[in-house]
């Protein structure tokens, strides 16, 4: 069986499932029914089993087409004008979707599939380009390595988690952490 490439129609519909998936799991958890991510798809139940034969999947799929895009971010922001101003960006953006999106948190921890540890790799390396580029720019201090922001990141996507109702977590840890790395 060769794998062709998907008609126009249907990877517009793939991408839905994709985008409706990561927004269920995300905000619901993995318990989510195929059924509604295909509704919030505006699809059908059977095109989301067409592309995706069953819910670890799709989760896994939405997993990595999100670290996908986040790896993009970060390399992107590692060649601009303003790497500190990027590096800070891209933070803020982890923050608010790791923050709600305990998925996320998940995904920077160790997983058993091995494209999605490579998939990781490759967002933990273009991250750690944005961090250096930044750090050469004189925005971050020169103390942190990337597996230092890693856990620091992944620590604030817990703590806004578990923070509750409280509506000012998130706005204050992401204070906190950012007012760590910024140079003195």
């Amino acid at each position: 069986m060769t794998d062709r490439p998907l008609r126009a129609d249907a990877r517009r519909n793939r991408d839905r499932v994709l985008a409706a998936a990561q927004e269920a799991f995300a905000t619901e958890g993995i318990s989510v029914p195929l059924d509604e991510i295909a509704r919030r798809a505006g699809v059908g139940a059977g095109t989301v089993y067409r592309h995706f034969p069953t819910k670890e999947a799709l989760f896994e799929a939405a997993m990595l087409d999100r670290v996908e895009r986040m790896t993009a971010i970060a390399r992107a922001g590692a060649e601009t004008d303003d790497p500190g101003g990027a590096f800070f960006d891209y933070l803020a953006q982890m923050a608010a979707d790791g923050g709600v999106k305990r998925d996320l948190a998940d995904a920077i921890g160790p997983r058993r599939a091995q494209d999605f540890l490579a998939q990781t790799f490759e967002m933990k390396s273009a991250i750690g380009e944005l961090l250096t580029a930044a750090q050469r720019a004189g925005a971050v201090r020169t103390d942190i390595g990337i597996d230092d922001l890693m856990a620091i990141l992944k620590g604030l996507f817990l703590a806004i988690h578990d923070g509750g109702a409280d509506p000012g977590i998130h706005a204050r840890a992401f204070a906190v952490m950012v007012d760590g790395l910024r140079t003195r």
